[in-house]
């Protein structure tokens, strides 16, 4: 049996690291099989030394998280637990001082795990970067962040971001409106996270002047993209003919982000994905980069995380 004890100087931070009726003490005594105690401004973990040991880990990573952002969530403690379990190293520091940018109602938008901040700086140093991660990883937040900021340092002249327009296993019929209505349900994460970026006012006026252009991929054939910062989201729902035209539209100063899940293909039986093939065709170019998120970097509800690793391990079954 062995026993650290944490000295921790805020009470605020303690309460943070417990949580309410000490579900987040509860949860890092589970994961470890150890005991955790406060007593005077001190945690005491006791339990076999290698649990002991990570969990303490764990607790002084909360400690610091708590310090700089001034609160933590659910996910932050499964994501500490998640790390620690497998070995890796973990920075409070790192992350909370990695600002992207500020939102149009002056919330920070920041890398929440290391995956996403590694996932922030391919596409910073980049020419093409390729997200691939399972839903709720933030892809398509994080690169419309980035989309956002460059185009506020005036580094591109307009953002342009595009999907295939791809049922989700569901056969929808003719939709009524026109054109513009009958796209919006397909491109609508898109218009949110602009929203929450620009603010409904500035983004209104730049969809209006033509600086931020949301449309299918279909819209993409013939033309080439200069000066521009280019998404190109649920990219797994591409064809290999799709995904070559829209590389092939890069032009001069541009820059391009390309979103999907493999797990997650709707195309039809027997359809190969454009994706998939890219990622093979494109390894090792120079100029581009590939980034690969996993279940630790959903930052959805913590229970998307363990849906996501569920069938991960069914499929691995089943092969």
């Amino acid at each position: 049996m062995s026993e650290r004890i944490i000295e921790i100087t805020s009470l605020d931070a303690l309460a943070e690291i417990f949580g309410v009726n000490d579900c987040n003490a509860q949860r890092i005594e589970g994961a470890f099989d150890v005991a955790i105690f406060s007593r005077d401004g001190q945690i005491r973990v006791t339990g076999e030394a290698s649990g002991v040991e990570k969990a303490s880990k764990v607790i002084r990573y909360l400690e610091k998280l708590s310090a700089l952002s001034g609160s933590l969530t659910e996910q932050n403690v499964e994501y500490a637990i998640k790390v620690v379990e497998e070995g890796d190293e973990i920075s409070a520091e790192k992350l909370i001082g990695d600002t992207i940018c500020i939102t149009a109602k002056g919330r920070p938008i920041k890398p929440k795990t290391m995956g996403q901040k590694g996932f922030v700086e391919c596409i910073r140093n980049e020419t093409v970067t390729f997200g691939v991660g399972p839903a709720g990883t933030g892809k398509t937040f994080l690169a419309v962040a980035m989309a956002t900021v460059a185009l506020r340092r005036k580094e591109i002249s307009r953002i342009i971001i595009t999907r295939p327009a791809v049922e989700a296993g569901e056969r929808l019929g003719f939709l009524p409106g026109d054109l513009q209505s009958k796209i919006d349900p397909y491109l609508r994460p898109l218009y949110d996270a602009l929203f929450e970026m620009l603010g409904g006012e500035t983004y209104q006026r730049l969809m209006e002047k033509g600086v931020i252009e949301v449309a299918p991929l279909a819209y993409m054939r013939g033309r080439t993209l200069d000066d521009s910062f280019i998404i190109l989201d649920e990219a797994q729902n591409t064809t290999p003919e799709q995904m070559k035209m829209f590389l092939t539209r890069l032009g001069q100063g541009s820059k391009a982000v390309v979103n999907g899940d493999v797990t997650q293909i709707d195309l039809p039986s027997g359809t190969p994905s454009g994706l998939k093939q890219a990622l093979e065709v494109c390894s090792g170019i120079e100029g581009i980069g590939i980034y690969r998120l996993t279940s630790k970097d959903v930052v959805r509800n913590s229970i998307v995380s363990r849906i996501v690793e569920a069938y991960d391990r069914y499929g691995k079954e089943k092969k």
